[in-house]
């Protein structure tokens, strides 16, 4: 049994298809000539603001010309009367390929957005080819028509078109359903938008997998065909499309019990940002420089991941700080509150705080500590003003940030006269 045969054709049928595909091409290239000498005498005489540079207008103008002038090729060839269907098709393709691009092109040239385009372009190419074949009954039966047998099972050109159209179809109208169903969740109320993202990433999901299901019924795909393929495909999920599937339950894991939120300020590895988005793959992380992180959902589920937003949003930070040994302790710690307070994010309760940590080489040590409710608006910038402001009181209030000091003994240092050395420490 053959398992892959093509429809033959006549040698008759053969030379009129050779004879249609060459007459489409031969249309196409003579208008295109046309449309290259005419396009740019046409766009500098027209008087319009444009007149003054005419290569602006002229790539437009070329195409409608050239579509214009293969349309009126095309028409002219169809008088050839072809017998054979095959070469009708060829020919009645081909005109509505002009046809159709030569309404898209005029539709967006009036204005029209790509939506509106698009489909009058389509019923163009499809009103010109039943023009040529007379009446879609013959376009539907030369369709059907071209076929070939995979095995046992014929596919016909008809049965392919039809496919593509339902595909089409089922993704238009599920981006549709996902899209109104999205704003009315987003609308809704009693829902915070974690629960929001939630049930739009379920009902997204549901929507593909019922897409699926009725275009398998709609193209009559025999699912007991597909019983052979299970076992490879059980095998292909388990080991290339693990991760995939891995992410998108840990995606929709984290939406449920809330761990990781849009908004939270989190820490994964070396990467410190904000969560933008929980996606079906990845989380969206933007750092402080502005890059986007995107991390698999997996990884935030299998990870250590500090979550500064967790069950609150307050985070304190500890700036160190050394005050010289001969200042007012009292005085340099009430000026180093004064300065916490004094700025805008610190809150008040908790209440900024000042702990003397130790004494060291330099000086007496200290740990500023404040609470903040925003990490998002970034923390390096809450810690240099608060620098700021202590470095400015200090210097007005005569408090000295110290140096460091090193304490060198010299046990032994050379007479003037070269005559010895002598003992001295210093």
């Amino acid at each position: 049994m053959e398992f892959f045969v093509l429809p033959s054709l006549g040698d008759h049928a053969i030379q009129q298809a050779v004879a249609a595909a060459l007459i489409s091409v031969a249309s196409f290239a003579l208008a295109q000539l046309i449309a290259r000498r005419l396009a740019l005498p046409l766009v500098a005489r027209w008087p319009s603001s444009e007149s003054e540079h005419p290569e602006q207008g002229a790539p437009a103008v070329c195409s409608l010309i050239r579509w214009a002038t293969s349309l009126l090729l095309l028409a002219g060839a169809s008088a050839f009367q072809f017998e054979e269907l095959a070469a009708q098709l060829i020919l009645a393709v081909a005109t509505g390929f002009a046809a159709g691009l030569l309404v898209h092109r005029l539709a967006r040239t009036a204005g029209t957005s790509p939506s509106v385009a698009i489909p009058l372009g389509i019923l163009a190419f499809i009103g010109a080819m039943a023009g040529v074949l007379r009446g879609l009954e013959p376009l539907l039966e030369g369709l059907n028509a071209a076929s070939l047998t995979v095995g046992s099972r014929q596919i016909t050109l008809l049965g392919v078109l039809n496919g593509a159209v339902v595909i089409a179809l089922l993704f238009i109208g599920t981006r549709i359903a996902i899209r109104l169903i999205g704003r009315s969740i987003d609308q809704a109320g009693g829902l915070d938008r974690y629960q929001r993202v939630l049930i739009q990433k379920l009902v997204a999901v549901s929507f593909v997998v019922v897409a699926i299901l009725m275009g398998i019924d709609l193209l009559g795909i025999d699912l007991t065909a597909l019983a052979v393929f299970s076992g490879a495909f059980g095998l292909a999920v388990g080991f290339g499309l693990q991760k995939t599937f891995g992410n998108l339950l840990s995606g929709l894991i984290l939406l449920m019990d809330r761990s990781v939120k849009p908004g939270d300020v989190i820490v994964v590895g070396d990467t410190f940002g904000w969560v933008n988005k929980i996606g079906v793959r990845a989380v969206s992380v933007i750092t402080r420089d502005g890059k986007e992180h995107l991390i698999p959902n997996e990884l935030l589920m299998t990870e250590r991941v500090e979550n500064w937003s967790y069950s609150s949003r307050d985070v304190r930070i500890r700036m160190p700080l050394a005050v010289a040994y001969d200042s007012d302790l009292d005085l340099a710690e009430r000026l180093m509150i004064q300065a916490a307070t004094e700025c805008s994010r610190v809150l008040s309760t908790p209440s900024p705080n000042v702990w003397l940590r130790s004494f060291g080489e330099r000086g007496v040590e200290y740990d500023v500590l404040v609470w903040i409710s925003d990490p998002e608006q970034g923390v390096g910038n809450v810690q240099s003003d608060i620098l700021r402001r202590i470095w400015r009181l200090f210097r007005e209030h005569g408090i000295a940030i110290p140096l460091p000091q090193r304490e060198i003994h010299i046990k032994s240092w050379p007479e003037p006269d070269g005559g010895g050395l002598a003992e001295k420490t210093s």
